[in-house]
């Protein structure tokens, strides 16, 4: 069964808890319909829900085919918030479309560019992303978002989807002069409040194939960026098997898959990110997600 999955939040500083929605206006709380109709409770907990996320999953699916009658909560009532509720470990990858690389000036890798993001710059799809003092090169970089379901290690290219519980979006916003300024990319790429990751995740029986999707970016309403993922250098799977050799891949953990050509930095001249841009990002069959650039 499709499902869109998200963490929400009813009233101001109250805690988030996992709905899935079920039309383009309202969801159902997952806590409260698994009580209804499940033999198991789920939590209501976005990174407990996530610690197992494929168990719950499918759980899930079966409670809601015998669902007959459920409260729904509209859209218009919540705030969504970074669907996996708390980051654990956000794996970047580098260089992985040709036409970014060629805008970036540099080589096609060997072997995948690996760098690593932290909770202090996730936010939610609806949270400002925050324009710190310290860099004046604020960049966006839409990106497809790998979800892991379960534990994973050493996990062969043909099985790997079988460790994805999902998809979604993000947005890897970039200081370029910190990026630049030395070999390693992490302190250009882990400022505080920086990276949206949403809407909601997208269970993968609803995509198809992540390989053939079209990904874009806006910075107020202008396209920046427009390609497909099936221009991906390194897909999917071999991603999951690459890594999943260096270190253990556990629930909740993702994996930003790379950005196409069309960002700031390339342009010319360059259209870097100002205060009060807004930056919208699309993937074809996972959603959309928009933000507005704060001064901080």
């Amino acid at each position: 069964m499709e499902m869109k999955l998200v963490s929400y939040q009813k009233e101001t500083g109250s805690s988030y808890r996992v709905g899935v929605l079920v039309d383009s206006e309202s969801l159902v709380d997952v806590e409260m319909i698994s009580k209804q109709y499940g033999e198991k409770q789920l939590p209501a907990s976005p990174i407990d829900f996530y610690t197992h996320a494929t168990e719950h999953i499918e759980t899930l699916q079966e409670v809601l085919h015998l669902a007959t009658d459920y409260k729904k909560i509209s859209l218009q009532e919540v705030r969504l918030g970074m669907p996996l509720g708390k980051a654990k470990k956000v794996i970047c990858v580098g260089t992985n479309y040709q036409e970014h690389i060629n805008e970036m000036k540099t080589k096609i890798p060997d072997f995948p560019v690996l760098f690593a993001k932290f909770d202090n710059a996730i936010i939610g799809p609806e949270d400002d992303i925050f324009y710190p003092s310290i860099t004046e090169k604020l960049d966006y970089e839409v990106e497809l978002t790998v979800v892991i379901g379960k534990t994973a290690s050493k996990v062969k290219k043909e099985d790997a989807f079988g460790y994805i519980a999902g998809f979604t979006l993000a947005n890897d916003t970039s200081a370029r002069d910190l990026q630049k300024r030395t070999p390693q990319w992490l302190q250009g790429k882990s400022l505080d409040h920086t990276t949206p990751v949403g809407p909601w995740i997208v269970t993968k029986d609803e995509v198809s194939n992540p390989h053939h999707l079209n990904i874009r970016s806006y910075v107020n309403g202008e396209v920046r960026q427009s390609s497909n993922t099936e221009h991906l250098i390194f897909d999917i799977p071999f991603l999951v098997h690459f890594i999943s050799e260096i270190m253990t891949l556990e629930p909740g953990d993702i994996i930003l898959t790379g950005t196409p050509h069309g960002v700031g930095f390339a342009m010319e001249p360059a259209g870097l990110l100002q205060p009060n841009d807004r930056v919208k990002l699309e993937i074809e069959g996972i959603g959309v997600m928009e933000n507005q650039v704060k001064k901080v």
